[in-house]
């Protein structure tokens, strides 16, 4: 087996009448991420940067916000989804590492939630999930609380005979 890396980020805009999720989590808020499905930044960069450990394209070649299947599909159906994804490539999910990027509404509080949720979509352990936030400290989208950004990385362990 060899380990593969790959890295996630994603941003979503926050906007007055929708859910606040986050790593499968719904949030108490006052605005709610923009996007096809339910726009749950957190869980679309670990799928990316799962995507990406696996050699294969971003999360929107395989849930196009251009197909009305994915319209406000829960963002855990994408990593149950990649998941199988792994599992038939006889990949073995290592590691997760993640964090958040928002001024408000405090995601500490959340965080075991969200470590629960991802690691139950993906069929892991909730000690190969790591999640932590941070603030951007009032500079930019995210300080002027616009959006919401998160960027992860995760390692696959994939057979050397595997063709990439």
């Amino acid at each position: 087996m060899i380990c593969k890396v790959g890295i996630g980020y994603d941003v979503h805009q926050l906007v007055v009448g929708r859910k606040l999720y986050l790593g499968g989590v719904l949030i108490p808020h006052t605005h709610g991420l923009e996007g096809h499905s339910d726009a749950d930044a957190l869980i679309h960069a670990i799928c990316d940067a799962l995507l990406g450990a696996v050699g294969e394209v971003d999360i929107g070649h395989f849930f196009p916000n251009t197909d009305p299947r994915w319209k406000d599909v829960r963002s855990t159906v994408f990593l149950e989804e990649i998941s199988k994804v792994i599992a038939l490539r006889k990949g073995k999910i290592v590691n997760i590492d993640s964090t958040l990027i928002a001024e408000a509404p405090k995601i500490a509080p959340h965080i075991k939630e969200m470590k629960q949720q991802v690691a139950n979509a993906l069929n892991v352990r909730t000690e190969v999930v790591g999640i932590k936030a941070t603030t951007n400290e009032t500079m930019g989208f995210v300080g002027r609380r616009e959006g919401i950004a998160a960027m992860a990385v995760a390692s696959v362990y994939m057979p050397e005979d595997q063709e990439y």
